[in-house]
């Protein structure tokens, strides 16, 4: 088959302008109908679902597969075939010559029907369903519209459905109803009925019927489609209301839709509820100037009430069509593939609707790779001459083409999915064109993997240029994507033109580390003093590797080296750190405090240092190390306090050393804070620690009235106010006297009213305990006697008994109780007394 594309089918310029993607595509019928129209040329054609007849100037008929090849032949006449008729079946087939001949046979049976009349015969129309036996019936026409009907011993009976209207050229047979073109109009029988009911007249009654005759086909059984010159009608057959009736046809017809086409029409085809118009053109030769024969056109119109909207228009390049008359062209159509047959004397074309492969392949052609690879993965189960790869390829390298390497690098992950060899050419192509750059960040990294060159590449181009992309990478690529050893030895090359690049160090850690050697890594990592060598330590225990490196970490980062240091004493012990510190006193007196923090006793043979080293370092917590450490030698910590002076954590050390006295005189003597003074006799509680601050105090009136303010619930004031030199001023005596008066006035208030909540509380217990003693108790079979352990109660209810029954639940029986040998006639139970237990104590036990 020759295969014509649209837009070779097309103008030039409308090619050009045209953007709009055409409906239909076009084939040339070839292989036998190539032979055929050499040596003859075609006249008519009918479509079958199944085969073509095809008729031609030299009366012969053509029975042709849908490829154009040729299965049978029929020598009907040596003049021109004017209609072959085929029923629905496709068994029998009817043909009629201009020399008056007319045969209907059957293709697969002997049946066959001969006449020859006085007059060209222009149609011949065999009835749908022929095949049927009381259907046999096809009409002619040629000045008379004939019906023949196969009656009474296979005889063929004649009638005449029409005449006196001139040559009938064009007749279609739908169902019961036959339409029928003459030089005066359209006419429609109902077979049924055997009424004509209606009459279509032609519009432009100018043009020769002959050189632009009727084109008419049935949409559906009641719907008739009229072309007719420049008009087309669509008309509805319907059925009439019974009250309209009386002498008129049960059925009527409607024109629907009428308007005019532009040119002259030679054919017509339903799609959907569109129509196919094939059109004969004329026009104005620009060389010549005179009015020539075009190239014939297929347009696909929306029919609307008084108009029509064009859907596409398609001009065709058929063989001789400068020679071919409006007469020349006819259109056939198959209506269960949508295959549209455009026949000229010497050329037969297919149109049929372009599928989604020839919508891939339009897109293509006007370069939208996108939508085309899109519409390919919505339709990748039905179409057959694309495959996604293909078109996606194709669009990678026209973006490449335009310059856009980094969305034709982005597609490359979806096109070229896990494709390696395809993901390889494409690297190389990138290499090729200097965009190696553009395609790194897409390329896979897992399933799948490339070829380490690839990678390798890749890095190689960077570390040529770029050293922050480089080390992107290297933070992004797991490390077994490429040789790590090439890579390792590329950077320490690159070191050596630039050694203090940070960049290329902290990526040369990284590649050390992704081979293992954490060693070297750590040793980077301190020396930038990044923030990743804590993390580093951690995640592969590299405690061993900074065992020497401990004073590095501590000037990098204090807090953090400490604390990692004390979460992992079991893997670098306390005595190794404090050894690594030692020539970094303050950075040892850091590491040991957080451990003094975190337990008072670890670092227990440390304390002695310490003192010296909160003492240099750290004196606001050296008194709160004091009170904590139970291992801190005190003669020691005295030592170093006294020889810097530092008072408050000398009277601490004397007073827990036992010299509170002399603790006294220091806050009397260097702070010179009675308060002070006073707090600390509190806290010792010593009488004559009180006496001797009264004693250093009695000189000195604002220590005086201190104490005086403070005094009085520790020691009686008088001792105080009795030594007060007479005539010394003292500031504010007045209120102090008050103050000290007010304070005992709260203590005589205190003591009534503790003594009256101890009166109430006592004779509430000694109520509660009368209550408790006055109650009854139950006595019944299943109590014994503490001393027999007999039952209690005697087995002969009539029988005197004697029971002693104590608040405790013990009991007795009287003569079971021993003989007191006391004066006092209250006895005791034996069992509470044994035990020293309180009478009642046994129900208090109850209650609990």
């Amino acid at each position: 088959q020759e295969t014509r594309s649209n837009e070779e089918s097309t103008d030039e310029s409308e090619e050009d302008e045209s953007e709009e993607e055409p409906k239909l595509k076009y084939e040339r019928l070839s292989n036998g109908v190539t032979e055929i129209l050499q040596k003859d040329a075609a006249s008519c054609m009918t479509v079958h679902e199944k085969f073509l007849a095809l008729g031609t100037h030299y009366g012969k008929v053509y029975l042709l597969d849908v490829q154009g090849n040729i299965t049978q032949k029929f020598d009907v006449s040596p003049v021109k075939i004017n209609q072959i008729s085929l029923d629905e079946s496709g068994e029998h087939m009817g043909v009629c010559s201009e020399d008056g001949k007319v045969q209907v046979f059957g293709l697969y049976s002997a049946e066959e029907f001969h006449e020859t009349f006085d007059c060209p015969i222009k149609i011949v129309a065999v009835h749908p369903q022929f095949v049927r036996s009381h259907f046999k019936q096809f009409v002619t026409g040629g000045k008379k519209l004939l019906l023949y009907e196969r009656g009474w011993m296979n005889r063929w009976k004649p009638s005449v459905l029409h005449e006196g209207e001139g040559n009938i050229r064009s007749v279609k047979w739908r169902g019961h109803l036959i339409a029928w073109a003459n030089n005066m109009g359209v006419k429609i029988l109902d077979m049924i009925s055997k009424q004509r009911i209606t009459n279509v007249p032609r519009d432009d009654i100018s043009l020769r019927p002959d050189m632009y005759p009727c084109s008419l086909c049935w949409k559906d059984n009641l719907t008739l489609i009229i072309g007719w010159g420049n008009s087309v009608k669509i008309c509805s057959v319907k059925e009439r209301h019974a009250s309209e009736m009386r002498d008129l046809p049960n059925r009527y017809v409607e024109i629907v839709f009428q308007f005019d086409t532009e040119f002259y029409i030679s054919g017509l085809a339903p799609l959907c509820d569109q129509l196919v118009i094939l059109s004969y053109v004329k026009e104005i030769s620009e060389k010549t100037e005179v009015e020539c024969c075009a190239r014939p056109r297929l347009d696909i119109v929306q029919p609307l009430p008084e108009s029509c909207e064009e859907i596409s228009s398609d001009a065709l390049t058929v063989r001789g069509f400068q020679e071919n008359e409006c007469r020349d062209y006819h259109l056939e159509y198959s209506e269960g593939e949508s295959l549209f047959y455009i026949i000229s004397p010497r050329d037969v074309v297919v149109a049929k609707e372009r599928d989604q492969d020839d919508h891939i392949d339009w897109l293509l052609e006007k370069k939208k790779y996108e939508e085309a690879l899109m519409a390919a993965e919505i339709s990748q189960k039905t179409i057959k001459k694309h495959k996604i790869l293909d078109i996606g390829l194709a669009f990678v390298n026209h973006l490449v083409e335009k310059g856009e390497y980094d969305l034709a690098a982005r597609k490359c992950q979806k096109i070229l999915g896990k494709n390696t060899e395809l993901w390889e050419f494409e690297v190389y192509k990138f290499k090729e064109i200097g965009q190696l750059k553009a395609i790194s960040p897409y390329l896979p990294r897992r399933d799948p993997v490339l070829k380490p060159l690839i990678y390798e590449m890749v890095l190689h181009e960077f570390l040529e240029s770029d050293y922050e992309g480089f080390a992107t990478l290297i933070k992004e690529w797991p490390g077994d994507l490429y040789n790590n050893t090439i890579i390792v030895q590329a950077v320490v090359d690159h070191l050596k033109k630039d050694p203090q690049n940070r960049t290329l160090l902290r990526t040369l850690a990284e590649l050390y580390t992704y081979d293992q050697r954490y060693g070297r890594a750590l040793e980077i990592y301190l020396t930038l003093r990044h923030k990743d060598v804590f993390q580093l330590i951690h995640k592969h225990n590299l405690f061993s590797s900074i065992r020497d490196k401990i004073v590095l970490l501590m000037d990098f980062d204090s807090e953090k080296a400490v604390d990692m240091l004390l979460d992992n004493e079991d893997k670098i012990s306390i005595d190794r750190v404090v050894e690594e510190l030692e020539n970094r006193p303050e950075l040892q007196h850091v590491y040991l405090h957080k451990l003094f923090k975190r337990d008072h006793h670890k670092g227990q043979r440390y304390h002695e240092k310490q003192i010296s080293l909160y003492a240099e370092y750290d004196r606001p917590n050296l008194l709160p190390f004091l009170r904590d450490s139970t291992h801190c030698p005190l003669e020691k910590a005295l030592e170093i306090c006294q020889q810097r002076n530092f008072v408050e954590e000398t009277v601490y050390l004397l007073s827990r050393m036992g010299n509170s006295r002399s603790a006294l005189k220091m806050i009397m003597e260097e702070l010179q804070d009675v308060d002070k003074a006073i707090e600390f006799a509190k806290e010792q509680d010593d009488a004559e620690l009180w006496e001797d601050l009264i004693l250093y105090s009695i000189d000195k009136p604002p220590f005086i009235t201190g104490l005086l303010n403070n005094i009085g619930t520790h020691v009686d004031p008088i001792l105080l106010i009795h030594r007060i030199k007479e005539g010394m001023e003292i500031p504010n005596l007045r209120d102090s006297l008050v103050k000290i008066l007010q304070d005992y006035n709260l203590q005589i208030l205190l003591r009534e009213g503790c003594k009256k909540i101890l009166v109430a509380d006592s004779l509430s217990l000694l109520k509660k305990m009368h209550r408790t003693q006055m109650r009854g108790v139950l006595v019944d079979e299943e109590n014994i006697c503490e001393s027999c352990l007999s039952p209690i109660l005697p087995s002969d209810a009539s029988k005197s008994f004697n029971v002693v029954v104590f608040h405790c639940r013990h009991m007795f029986h009287k003569e079971c109780l021993p003989v007191s040998n006391t004066v006092s006639p209250v006895q005791f139970c034996n069992i509470c007394s044994a035990k020293h237990r309180g009478p009642g104590s046994a129900i208090l036990e109850m209650k609990k």
